[in-house]
């Protein structure tokens, strides 16, 4: 009822408006020396005119629009439902014989805009203008006088002016120093942060400036965390173009916007190709990687995607998520375990997948020593089974998610990954399958990875553990990972390791430090870092990405093709023939390291996780390994 009150309010000023614009015309052409015959014109066809400006304004929306946020859009709505009303007009006129001076129409034209663009600006500035109690108020500093720093103000001047007040702009271009933009003063410099809080009051701080790299983020985040004001951010270019306003999207600075680095590129008509309208499993579904892939994967409308994975619960839930957003899209939760074997070729049999992404692997080096035969069954095993179900129900690409630490490994888990890539690689040289593996660092916010420990230690009040002061990690973040793992696998052309570019090492001390700080927190005074040592099979420094034999570039920047060495097909079933059949953790490790002459992770003493000599039976191993030569 209110909104029709308003509207039919509006067409009462536009109509009283039309009405004095055409006789001010008038007046205007003829310089107040009106004829008589073009004024009993006007008094007679004034009330044709009206109806008809008021229809095309109608008709334009000018009556649906909420003024109160008016902006240049709407003006230029109202100059054109202004101008087709004229032109109309004009029609009437010759039509009724009724036609005034040109010059009229081109006045009145102009006078309409005017006073009508006047009308609804007066609603916008007063509802700018009102007073507002300051009363529970946030007092805002917005660092960043660009388009999205405006974008952001606008959006608080019309949408939260209740909570926000905005005190001013700062930013480090000496040209925009002492300018106004939409009415605040770009007040100093970032360097002048300190100051301009103390003079201001300035309660919170919204940096927005998208483009930052990490590095820079984390310097301007520092000296804003010094001012002790709350920091929010405008999120990187990327996540803004769901279309959402910039406030809306307001958040806490978080570890991932400190490690910032350049949106990756992707060649969606190369994705597009070899993912859309296609069968796609992805096994490991639940999991961090999984679960993005799926995310990704269905933006590219797949005739059917198979979520596989062993965990009912996360299986569901990312079932369900893909449900809502994508209801017409053919989405099949299936539980299972890779490392069954029948299970997994009736799956692929009844679902015929033409495209394959295996992402189920146990991951935790430290628990993987502990188990070494549970890292073999399930990521060696596991990864041969799905593989042999690619090849034998003719998938046309497969791509396994594989990682740094099979490059040059010292741990059961990174060994078990080379070797399931040795394991594809021979598969992919008798099959008509594209075989190929992704290998990348850490991902950030992944299950068990060390940013969310962290963040667990710093809410508990500490102490925040670190393994060594010098631990150096490669990290990107899971969305990243994921495209570069889809762009790599539209390269495919099989037996392919591809390599990712994970930037520079991050060392794991620093990011501790970012993590208390982020928290409002003073490293090692409000929150202890305390250093553990190493664990079992873990590596002081990851290998570079290119170490192993080298790489050779792709059309992708980010993404690389390793350079290995052929494999030994005898010396690979053999070995694998006996991790099949054994199940003594320093026999399995024995043989991993004859597969991976690089694994250092291997010594000649028989012992058990918790360093205990092994008291298994040697002749138990001996038969083994005499069943296989046998068999060879």
């Amino acid at each position: 009822m209110r909104r029709k009150l308003i509207s039919f309010t509006l067409m009462l000023i536009d109509a009283s408006i039309v009405a004095v614009v055409a006789y001010l015309a008038l007046y205007i052409r003829f310089e107040g020396k009106i004829e008589l015959r073009f004024l009993i014109l006007l008094h007679r066809y004034i009330f044709v005119f009206i109806p008809i400006e008021l229809m095309t304004f109608y008709l334009f929306g000018l009556y649906k629009r909420m003024w109160r946020y008016a902006s240049v859009g709407e003006l230029i709505g109202i100059t054109a439902a202004v101008s087709v009303g004229s032109v109309l007009t004009f029609v009437a006129s010759l039509a009724l014989g009724a036609l005034l001076p040109k010059s009229f129409y081109i006045t009145a034209w102009f006078l309409n805009i005017l006073f009508i663009g006047a009308c609804r600006m007066c609603i916008r500035v007063t509802a700018e203008i009102r007073p507002i109690s300051e009363n529970g108020q946030s007092r805002v500093l917005i660092v960043g006088a660009g388009n999205t720093g405006s974008m952001v103000a606008r959006e608080i001047q019309q949408r939260h002016q209740q909570t926000k007040r905005i005190v001013g702009f700062a930013d480090d271009s000496r040209a925009k120093e002492g300018q106004m933009l939409l009415g605040f003063k770009v007040l100093g410099s970032r360097k002048d942060l300190k100051r301009l809080v103390e003079d201001y009051q300035v309660d919170e701080i919204i940096i927005a400036i998208p483009s930052l790299t990490g590095p820079q983020l984390t310097q301007i985040v520092r000296d804003c965390r010094q001012t002790g004001c709350q920091v929010k951010i405008v999120p990187a270019m990327e996540e803004l173009i769901n279309g959402k306003p910039a406030v809306e999207q307001l958040r806490e600075v978080n570890l991932e916007d400190l490690l910032r680095r350049d949106p990756v590129r992707l060649d969606l008509a190369k994705l597009a190709g070899y993912l859309q309208s296609k069968r796609v499993i992805v096994t490991g579904a639940g999991g961090s990687i999984g679960s993005e892939l799926c995310r990704q994967i269905v933006r590219f409308q797949p005739s059917a995607v198979i979520l596989l994975g062993k965990g009912e619960n996360s299986i569901y839930e990312i079932e369900q998520e893909l449900a809502v957003k994508y209801p017409d899209l053919n989405i099949e939760p299936v539980i299972a375990d890779v490392r069954d074997e029948k299970r997994i070729r009736s799956i692929f049999a009844r679902t015929r997948p033409e495209v394959v992404f295996h992402a189920a692997a146990h991951k935790h080096v430290p628990l993987m020593e502990l188990q070494p035969e549970e890292a073999v069954q399930n990521n060696i095993f596991g990864t041969k089974n799905v593989a042999e179900a690619a090849h034998i129900y003719n998938a046309e690409i497969f791509v396994m998610v594989s990682t740094d630490k099979a490059v040059n490994p010292t741990s059961v888990m990174g060994t078990t990954k080379r070797v399931a890539e040795q394991v594809i690689q021979s598969i992919g040289m008798v099959s008509k399958t594209k075989f190929v593996a992704v290998r990348f660092g850490n991902v950030l916010g992944s299950r068990g990875s060390v940013v969310p420990l962290f963040k667990k230690q710093i809410a508990a009040g500490g102490p925040v553990t670190v393994t060594h002061p010098e631990m150096k990690r490669y990290f990107m973040t899971i969305p990243e990972a994921v495209q570069l793992v889809l762009q790599a696998g539209s390269m495919a052309k099989g037996g392919e390791v591809f390599v990712l570019d994970m930037g520079e090492p991050v060392r794991i001390y620093d990011m501790a430090c970012s993590l208390i700080e982020l928290a409002g927190l003073r490293p090692d005074k409000d929150i202890e870092i305390k250093f553990t040592g190493l664990r079992p099979g873990e590596k002081l420094f990851e290998e570079i990405l290119s170490a192993e034999e080298g790489t050779s570039a792709t059309n992708h920047e980010k993404i690389f093709i390793a350079n290995l060495q052929s494999i030994n097909l005898e010396k690979l079933e053999r070995g694998l023939f006996f991790l099949q059949h054994c199940y003594v953790p320093q026999e399995i490790r024995r043989t991993l390291a004859e597969l991976v002459p690089t694994y250092t992770g291997y010594n000649n003493e028989a012992t058990d996780g918790n360093g205990q000599v092994e008291t298994e039976s040697n002749n138990t191993v001996s038969n083994i390994r005499g069943l296989v030569v046998r068999i060879k």
